[in-house]
């Protein structure tokens, strides 16, 4: 089977997967297969997860091998099991029976999550409200899942490794999730490398709503050296996407010595060309992976990154801030720059 990014007339990623036997193979080849007009795919796990409250699903294999991936032990590697995109859609549909919060279209993001619940879990295990409780939702909405507690929203996400290359598996997916569910909405948690025009179209006929597009670093160099890949399809996406009426959400890593200021603000400003109010969420780093050496951003770093990018968005929020914000003092200081409503 020849590689759906290179019958395109683009570059085929970084998709070597590791196999139980220490083999590797493609990711398309690892992870997906059909049977009988089945599509099936490797799934490492599926939950409510948090800070996004949503339904997560975790899927091996990837189109990326990036220095910094946080989910290796599964993107990377074949790690999980087969599911048919009947028995996942199946799974989503049990899920909604158990939906607390039903968001609007719009809302079909991990940026608005936080504006509900911080997952502190103050308000059940304390019976009072933590300090950076939003005050939106009752307790009888707050629930408890693996990652923590929060509230459940009508979304589900996929997640994990992206081979958004293979358009057909989350095609029928989506279209099988729409069919059993009454109002769930579907976000694409992804990379952006394989969201061409003409996946897009495929993916925008089966019904996803939204996406969630990391950008992992402006320059072609550096995303080279990061993720195995060119960036220019991810860079060319955000407009794609806004033009064919999806939602969608951006995020980006502030990584010492590899993606920092000059990076983000390029970013930022790219972005801001195509719409301002494209919420964005700046993440501080941990090491992981094949950067395990390398350290996090401190506060300061995050907050001028911050204050840079806000030069350009409107929206934009702080991402794993107890990486950067060790102590009370510099949590008092966090909150006196930048405000409650911008800590994710």
């Amino acid at each position: 089977m020849k590689c759906k990014m290179v019958e395109q007339g683009y570059e085929p990623g970084k998709c070597a997967t590791i196999m139980p036997d220490g083999s590797i193979k493609p990711a398309c080849k690892a992870v997906l297969k059909k049977e009988k007009g089945l599509w099936y795919r490797v799934i490492k796990a599926a939950h409510l997860s948090r800070p996004e409250h949503y339904f997560s699903i975790y899927m091996s294999g990837c189109n990326h091998d990036c220095l910094k991936c946080h989910s290796a032990e599964f993107s990377q590697r074949f790690n999980g099991h087969w599911m048919s995109t009947e028995e996942i859609a199946e799974m989503v549909a049990e899920y909604e029976k158990n939906v607390t919060v039903w968001e609007p279209r719009e809302r079909v993001t991990m940026w608005h999550a936080t504006d509900l619940c911080r997952s502190c879990g103050s308000c059940i295990l304390r019976g009072t409200r933590g300090p950076l409780c939003p005050n939106k939702l009752s307790v009888e909405q707050v629930v408890l899942s693996p990652q923590g507690f929060g509230p459940a929203r009508n979304i589900c996400a996929y997640t994990g490794g992206d081979l958004a290359c293979c358009t057909e598996f989350y095609a029928q997916l989506t279209e099988k999730i729409k069919e059993k569910c009454k109002k769930m909405w579907v976000l694409f948690e992804t990379n952006g490398f394989a969201l061409t025009p003409e996946n897009l179209d495929v993916l925008k006929a089966a019904g996803v709503d939204g996406f969630w597009l990391d950008i992992k670093a402006y320059s072609e160099n550096v995303y080279r050296k990061l993720c195995g890949t060119s960036n220019k399809t991810v860079l060319d996406s955000p407009a794609e996407i806004l033009d064919r009426g999806f939602v969608l959400e951006v995020l980006s890593l502030y990584i010492p010595g590899w993606v920092e200021i000059d990076e983000l603000e390029k970013i930022a400003s790219h972005l801001a060309d195509v719409d301002p109010n494209i919420p964005f969420t700046l993440l501080a780093f941990f090491p992981a992976y094949k950067l395990k050496h390398v350290r996090s951003p401190t506060l300061h770093e995050m907050l001028k990154a911050y204050f840079t990018v806000k030069n350009y968005l409107k929206n934009v929020k702080l991402g794993n801030c107890h990486v950067f914000a060790k102590t009370e003092e510099d949590w008092k200081i966090l909150i006196a720059m930048v405000g409650k409503e911008a800590i994710g």
